[in-house]
């Protein structure tokens, strides 16, 4: 998300290269292609318009740390303005009702709202430690209560049935009766979708809203769809008490526009983004996160939260106390960390939060990707147990680095460059076992933005 305009708002700043001080005739110049740089990305005009004259005011009448340069000045304004367009800082779910707390979703046809709501079933559940059960009101769409059923099974959510020939109010007031009896913590209520806005989906939403009296009114919207979304959100936002917006396919979005244009048109908060298909793919949306990373400074809080969070901490104990008795990181190890990497979204997920990330080109970008993660993986599962304990063994014997190449589908040279990985690893891991692990790595990250942005005060 943010790839295109993060990469062209780095151009921008280039015009502020090597100046003594913020000149009027530069600042106009960068602003020109801020302007440019957003409208590409699909913000809204308006937004633009606000944005713009934001930055125009504050750098004109700047009053920042003298050891910034000009570049650095210019780009912590933006970095300010971007994080209050996008709402300052994370809005959290309203848990605090009296149980069970109803959470109403609405949104159009097709936004994967009834999959967001496995998601934010499985965030309440794993973060919230809260019992959530889940119903669906959508009696229109072929499959839908099907496909919400199936997916509480994989998220080990309570499914309350439903029908498609009955009415969605009595839908509702028969799950709230059962959640109640059942002592659930949250109700998380599916409304129908529809491929457009239209009064009779008003009308019924507006009633399932009076019926279930939610805390909380998410709408879910496709971010690919770009200003589109924000004007959506508005629409919903006039007929429902909307309290926050999930973004969803944000993985697939390179532009960002609805992230940045919802929170100025509504006034309501983006509370979650979908960064992925798999069940546990939501994270908090943090306004002041995000705008670091589309200036290319990274997100190092939001990836050791998600390492703390996925890490199995029980075999990464394991493997500091191996690695302390001497035993050595084998290639099992060397699976395991592969697949945990996997489980925090790949490549692509990890290296949008590093610092300095955001400054590579998108060429460069586009070819970091899990293909060679899932190869080498391929490879370490055609491996034998003891195969992987002791790699010497298979380093040594030409039948058995064949017999691997030819069950993962690659050739010898691809599993002598897994063993050859993995002599490398073996080398450093120790290091960072012993020093607290993966989180404690990342913990070292904070902090090491480029040059100068680290003297960023608040």
């Amino acid at each position: 998300m943010f790839e295109n305009l993060g990469e062209k708002l780095s151009k921008a700043f280039q015009h502020l290269r090597g100046a003594g001080r913020l000149k009027p005739e530069h600042i106009k110049e960068t602003l020109k292609e801020v302007r440019k740089a957003l409208l590409d990305a699909d913000v809204a005009l308006g937004v633009v318009k606000d944005f713009v004259h934001a930055l125009q005011e504050k750098a004109l009448n700047q009053s920042v740390a003298t050891h910034l340069s000009p570049q650095q000045a210019f780009l912590k304004i933006v970095n300010d303005e971007l994080t209050h367009l996008m709402g300052e800082a994370n809005v959290d779910l309203n848990l605090r009702a009296l149980p069970p707390v109803v959470i109403l979703m609405a949104g159009l046809q097709g936004s994967g709202k009834t999959t967001t709501i496995a998601k934010l079933a499985k965030y309440l559940q794993e973060q919230h430690q809260k019992s959530v059960a889940v119903v669906s009101a959508d009696v229109y769409r072929p499959a839908a209560i099907q496909q919400l059923k199936t997916l509480s099974q994989e998220v080990g959510m309570t499914f309350f049935e439903s029908e498609p020939t009955e009415k969605p109010v009595t839908i509702v007031e028969r799950a709230l009766l059962e959640a109640k009896k059942q002592q659930k913590d949250v109700l998380i209520i599916d409304t129908a979708g529809r491929l457009h806005i239209d009064e009779g989906m008003m009308d019924e939403i507006k009633r399932l809203h009076k019926t279930a009296n939610p805390t909380e009114v998410l709408f879910v919207v496709d971010s690919m769809t770009g200003q589109d979304a924000a004007n959506t959100a508005r629409a919903f936002n006039e007929a429902l008490p909307i309290t926050g917006v999930i973004l969803t396919k944000t993985d697939g979005d390179a532009r960002g526009g609805a992230a940045l244009s919802i929170r100025h048109i509504t006034g309501k908060p983006i509370k979650f983004i979908g960064v992925g298909e798999k069940v546990g793919a939501l994270e908090p949306f943090h306004p002041e996160r995000m705008a670091s990373r589309i200036l290319g400074m990274g997100d190092v809080l939001s990836l050791i939260e998600e390492v703390e969070r996925k890490v199995d901490k029980q075999k990464a104990e394991k493997l500091a106390k191996k690695l302390e008795k001497g035993q050595g990181f084998d290639l099992n190890d060397l699976r395991d960390q592969l697949k945990q990497m996997m489980s925090m979204g790949g490549m692509a997920s990890l290296i949008d939060k590093l610092p300095g990330m955001g400054a590579l080109p998108s060429a460069v970008k586009s070819k970091v990707n899990d293909t060679e993660l899932l190869r080498s993986l391929a490879i370490l599962d055609s491996m034998t147990r003891h195969e992987r304990r002791r790699p010497a063994v298979l380093a040594n014997s030409g039948s058995r680095l064949r017999r691997v190449a030819m069950g993962s589908g690659s050739d010898v040279q691809a599993v002598r460059r897994v063993l050859k990985q993995h002599a490398d690893m073996e080398k450093m891991v120790g290091k960072f076992a012993s020093k607290g692990g993966m989180a404690n790595l990342m913990r070292g990250l904070q902090g090491r933005l480029p040059p100068g942005l680290s003297n960023f005060t608040k």
